[in-house]
C-alpha cells in the first residue's frame, strides 16, 4: 500500500498500479507499433517491384515487337530504299535512250 494520504488507499493503489501497468505494456505496444510499420513498408515494396516488373514486361513485348516488325520490312525498305536512289539519278534515261537504241536497230533488222 502506498504512504498514508488524505485520498483513500485503494485509489492510490489502482492508480498506482494502472501506471505500472501502461508502463510495462509501453515496450512491447512500441514493438507492436515497429512491426507494423516494417510490415506495411515491405508490403508496398512488394507491390512496387510487381509494378516494376510489369512495366518492364510490357516494355520487353513493345520492343520484340518492334523488332519483329522491322526484320519483316527489311526486304520492302531496301526495296524503296533502292527504288529512290534509282529514281534520283539518270539511270532511268540511260534504260530510256539504250531502249531506244534497241528497237531503232532491231527495227531495220526483218
Amino acid at each position: 500500500m502506498a504512504l498514508p494520504t488524505p485520498v483513500n488507499g485503494q485509489i492510490t493503489d489502482a492508480v498506482t498500479q494502472a501506471n505500472v501497468k501502461v508502463l510495462g505494456d509501453a515496450p512491447a505496444m512500441a514493438m507492436g507499433a515497429l512491426y507494423q510499420s516494417m510490415s506495411h513498408s515491405t508490403g508496398i515494396l512488394f507491390e512496387n517491384a510487381t509494378s516494376s516488373q510489369q512495366q518492364l514486361g510490357i516494355a520487353a513485348q513493345a520492343a520484340t515487337n518492334q523488332g519483329v516488325i522491322q526484320i519483316y520490312s527489311v526486304d520492302t525498305m531496301a526495296g524503296a530504299v533502292a527504288t529512290s536512289k534509282i529514281s534520283q539519278s539518270d539511270v532511268p534515261d540511260n534504260m530510256l535512250a539504250l531502249m531506244a537504241a534497241l528497237r531503232a536497230s532491231t527495227s531495220g533488222v526483218s
